[in-house]
């Protein structure tokens, strides 16, 4: 037998009544937000200035649990805050870095070393 039922002869195609064929999309969940978990426990290991990076972890954990719970605003909002940590701390930790090597090579320069003659450069006068 057809998978579909034959027509009478009687009845033209144009006869019967036309339908629409209704597509229907699943729409796709956005992706849930970020924790910037391993982002945070780098920065609590390397570069945990004024305890910083310990309090982006601490943002970091609790918005992975609020996205296990499904709680997507609450974990975008305990992300952002860890985001935002992890960037104060990482500057910081740039701004020392650079701090600590121009120090250094100024005093391997010579330029902290005491001069002679009272410290003026050319001599007495």
């Amino acid at each position: 037998l057809p998978p579909y039922e034959v027509l009478p002869s009687e009845v033209s195609m144009e006869e019967m009544p036309r339908s629409t064929t209704v597509m229907v999309e699943e729409t796709q969940q956005p992706p849930p937000p970020r924790d910037h978990l391993v982002w945070s426990l780098f920065t609590t290991l390397y570069g945990n200035f004024c305890c910083l990076g310990l309090l982006a972890f601490v943002f970091s954990v609790k918005s992975r649990d609020r996205k296990v719970l499904g709680d997507y605003s609450g974990a975008l909002s305990y992300g952002s805050t860890a985001k935002c940590l992890n960037i104060t701390a990482l500057v910081i930790n740039i701004v020392i870095v650079v701090i600590v090597i121009v120090v250094v090579s100024l005093a391997l320069a010579g330029v902290f070393s005491p001069r002679p003659h009272g410290g003026y450069p050319y001599g007495p006068t």
